[in-house]
C-alpha cells in the first residue's frame, strides 16, 4: 500500500472514532496519526532487516508522540489510539483489525523470555485507559478490557474483562468498539462478590431464625406435654 493510501486510511479511522474532529486537517495534529504512520514505515524496514533504521524511526516517534510501538509488532487495519501518551506495544505483539487503545495501555511481556512474549489481540478489541495486557496469550475478538485492568491470561471472544488480575465478567454481549467506546459503565466484580456474600448471609440468617423458631416451638410443645403428664 502506498503512503498516501495509509494516510487516507488513518484519517478515516480517526474521524470515525473521535467526535471531537471537525476536519481532515485536524487529524494531522493527532499523536496517534503520526505514531501509526511512522510505525507502518518502520515495520516495512524491520521486515527487510533494517533493524537500526526501523528502531530509530520508532524511537523518534515515541519521543514526539508519547506512543511507543516496536517496529516488529504486527498491527492490522483500523487501529485507533485515543489520547495515546504512555501507550506501549511490544515487539512480538499482534493486533487484529479495528482495535482501540486508550492512554497508558501496555501490551507487554512478563519477563525476559525469548520468542513470542507479547499478547495477540483479536479483532474489534477495546483496551481502556491504563490497562495492562502482559504475556504471550490470545485476547479473542470483540473483547472489552476495563480501565486499569491487568490481564495475565487468555480471554475468550465476546467478553468483558475488569479488575486486577483481570476477570471475565460478561460474555456474548457483542458490540464492536467502534460502536461502543464506553469505558466507565462496566461490571464491578468486587461489588458483585460483596452483594452475593450479603445475599448468602441474609439467607443463612433467615434459615437460622426459621430453625430457631422451630426449636422453640418444639420445646414449648415438649414442655406442655410434660405438664399434661404430671396432671
Amino acid at each position: 500500500m502506498r503512503l498516501v493510501d495509509f494516510i487516507k486510511e488513518e484519517i478515516a479511522v480517526v474521524r470515525e472514532r473521535d467526535p471531537a474532529i471537525h476536519s481532515d486537517l485536524e487529524v494531522f495534529l493527532y499523536p496517534t496519526f503520526h505514531a501509526i504512520i511512522r510505525y507502518r514505515l518502520a515495520h516495512k524496514l524491520y521486515m527487510r532487516k533494517h533493524y537500526f533504521l526501523a528502531r530509530w524511526i520508532s524511537q523518534r516517534a515515541a519521543h514526539v508522540t508519547g506512543i511507543e510501538i516496536h517496529p516488529g509488532a504486527r498491527i492490522g487495519k483500523g487501529l485507533f489510539i485515543d489520547h495515546g501518551h504512555g501507550v506501549i506495544i511490544g515487539e512480538t505483539t499482534e493486533i487484529g483489525d479495528n482495535c482501540t487503545l486508550y492512554q497508558g495501555v501496555t501490551l507487554g511481556g512478563n519477563g525476559k523470555e525469548k520468542g513470542k512474549r507479547h499478547p495477540t489481540i483479536g479483532n474489534n478489541v477495546m483496551v481502556s485507559a491504563g490497562a495492562k495486557v502482559l504475556g504471550s496469550f490470545k485476547i479473542g475478538d470483540n473483547v472489552k478490557i476495563g480501565a486499569g485492568s491487568v490481564v495475565i491470561r487468555p480471554v475468550p471472544s465476546n467478553s468483558t474483562v475488569v479488575g486486577v488480575p483481570g476477570r471475565v465478567v460478561k460474555r456474548n454481549n457483542v458490540r464492536t468498539p467502534q460502536q461502543d467506546l464506553e469505558q466507565i459503565n462496566l461490571p464491578d466484580p468486587v461489588k458483585q462478590d460483596l452483594m452475593q456474600l450479603r445475599e448468602e448471609q441474609e439467607r443463612l440468617r433467615a434459615d437460622y431464625e426459621s430453625l430457631k423458631a422451630q426449636l422453640e416451638n418444639q420445646n414449648r410443645k415438649s414442655s406442655k406435654g410434660e405438664e399434661d403428664e404430671d396432671l
